[in-house]
């Protein structure tokens, strides 16, 4: 409720004489640690995520570097037809990889780690 909404219901109640007084939850010192843990929190994700990704991308081209050195003078077509081909056997070996780490299989469905206790206690 906002403070105005508060004011009317109190005049609306009766109330001629409301005195609003507003005592904060925490102190200013206690948030800006709290702000100062999650930033923290929230750059470590974020270089997690920019080295995850950097992996990802080095093994994909990895991959095509070494179907274009094994089959040189290969067509766009025939590369392409080359990742769509291995991309159960890649997709089945990253989830391997970040089972455990990111993410987590609850009832035979894949979720990000802090979510698979709630697809448990659901299901």
């Amino acid at each position: 409720m906002s403070v105005s909404e508060f004011i009317q219901a109190m005049v609306e109640t009766g109330l001629k004489a409301v005195s609003i007084e507003v005592t904060p939850d925490e102190s200013r010192r206690e948030l800006r640690h709290q702000r100062n843990d999650l930033k923290k929190e929230l750059d470590r994700a974020r270089d997690r995520i920019e080295e995850l990704e950097d992996q990802l991308h080095d093994h994909e081209s990895r991959a095509i570097e070494q179907y274009v050195a094994s089959n040189p003078g290969a067509s766009f077509e025939e590369i392409l037809q080359f990742v769509v081909d291995s991309a159960p056997r890649r997709v089945n070996t990253h989830l391997h990889t970040m089972e455990g780490d990111t993410v987590r299989i609850a009832d035979g469905q894949y979720y990000p780690v802090e979510q698979a206790d709630e697809a448990k206690g659901a299901g």
